[in-house]
């Protein structure tokens, strides 16, 4: 198996940094609009005609783009669309979870085109290493021989510091000290024959929502991911800001209010763990948060109680976030069914009536577009990132 990226789509020796930079601008444009023809990419981005000609005969003789129908009706000429070839490039993604792991296979396109799910107590460096190969053996056999050679990188999405959640993750000493001494980026690149990256798994999220989200969040939002415990990621001016270590976003220790005139971090409220706690309370089994997160059934009191907690939580933050960087929109997706997330942001945007906006600009609490899938699509789109977007400076080490 080989490796593609646009670095190693051999057109030529003249190809140069600011030629790499041109087509992922292309590439994003594309992306970004589903299909646009040579004439509007050269009017949005400013090359000359004859540049995007070169560019898009290009990524179409690589097989990256492809011609649509032309449009007729207009005067002239018709105009050609290009669009993404979905299968122009591949890319499997990680996403190591306190209470389940998954791996998929993801088109350029942004289609996940096999999953594996592993639920566990707590995961263990053996059992993210046998996901790992046990994936990357299973989910390429769909692929033919020249399909496998796009397969662009391996993307990790994992919650930094394992071992500091003790309590949260349930994990034996042994376990803890395991995760300690583990290098998994190094490991999963002894077995990949794909280059190897590696991000939190808020961060990952946060990349799936930016590259295959609906595009509705403006260039500059804060997008929070609730899982077992709660993370998130930045964006600025249209791109992944990961920040000075990896953490850009992280929200979970973020203090908020308590009951008793305290305070708390906000994963502590937050996090689908305290609902686990919450529902083991009351008598009900909580695996049924991980088994399937898409779909809970119906879990009553101990769910109402939990989103009119988080949501108190979730405003304190959005206004915090807003006051520090002008924010256009604050996300909100998580590992929990569509309509469990439709109440959560509800119910922040009502919370917000408890605080005085006055010097805010205004902005909004919106729904994300990836759902309980969304590390382990980050994960995948860390090397699209990496290979094929205008993030590549922010994410082009492999061992980020």
């Amino acid at each position: 198996m080989g490796r593609i990226g646009l670095d190693d789509l051999n057109r030529g020796t003249n190809q140069t940094g600011v030629r790499l930079y041109n087509e992922r601008l292309v590439l994003s444009l594309i992306r970004r609009h589903g299909s646009l023809p040579k004439a509007d990419i050269a009017r949005r981005t400013g090359l000359s005609p004859q540049t995007i000609s070169t560019i898009a005969n290009g990524l179409e003789a690589d097989g990256i783009v492809i011609r649509l129908d032309p449009l007729r009706g207009k005067v002239g000429q018709p105009l050609v669309p290009y669009a993404l070839n979905p299968r122009g490039a591949f890319f499997l993604g990680l996403k190591i979870g306190r209470r389940s792991s998954d791996i998929v296979l993801m088109d350029f396109a942004g289609t996940v085109l096999g999953r594996i799910h592993e639920p566990h107590p707590y995961p263990t460096p053996e059992i993210i290493r046998a996901l790992a190969r046990r994936g990357i053996a299973e989910l390429t056999r769909s692929l033919n021989d020249a399909e496998r050679l796009r397969i662009a990188g391996f993307g990790i999405a994992s919650p930094f510091e394992l071992w500091n959640w003790e309590s949260q993750l349930g994990a034996p000493p042994d376990v803890l000290e395991a995760w300690r001494q583990a290098d998994i980026r190094g490991d999963i690149a002894a077995i990949s024959p794909w280059p190897v990256y590696f991000h939190n798994d808020g961060t990952a999220a946060c990349a799936a929502e930016l590259v295959l989200g609906n595009g509705q969040h403006g260039e500059d939002f804060l997008y929070i991911f609730l899982g077992s415990f709660i993370g998130g990621g930045v964006v600025l001016n249209g791109h992944l800001f990961p920040g000075r270590t990896g953490y850009g976003g992280a929200i979970g220790p973020l203090p908020v209010p308590t009951s008793d005139g305290g305070f708390q971090q906000i994963l502590r409220s937050a996090s689908i763990y305290v609902l686990a706690d919450r529902l083991a309370a009351a008598g009900v089994d909580p695996q049924v948060l991980w088994r399937e997160p898409g779909q809970w059934g119906e879990l009553g009191q101990p769910l109402n109680e939990w989103i009119a907690d988080a949501a108190r939580s979730l405003a304190i933050a959005a206004v915090s976030a807003v006051s520090i960087i002008d924010f256009r929109t604050i996300v909100i997706d998580g590992a929990f069914p569509e309509t469990v997330r439709a109440a959560l942001v509800r119910a922040a945007r009502a919370a917000l009536i408890n605080f005085d906006l006055q010097g805010l600009a205004p902005f909004t609490i919106a729904e994300g577009t990836m759902g309980f899938g969304a590390r382990e699509i980050g994960g995948a789109c860390l090397p699209l990132l990496a290979n094929f977007t205008q993030d590549r400076e922010v994410l082009f080490k492999e061992n980020s």
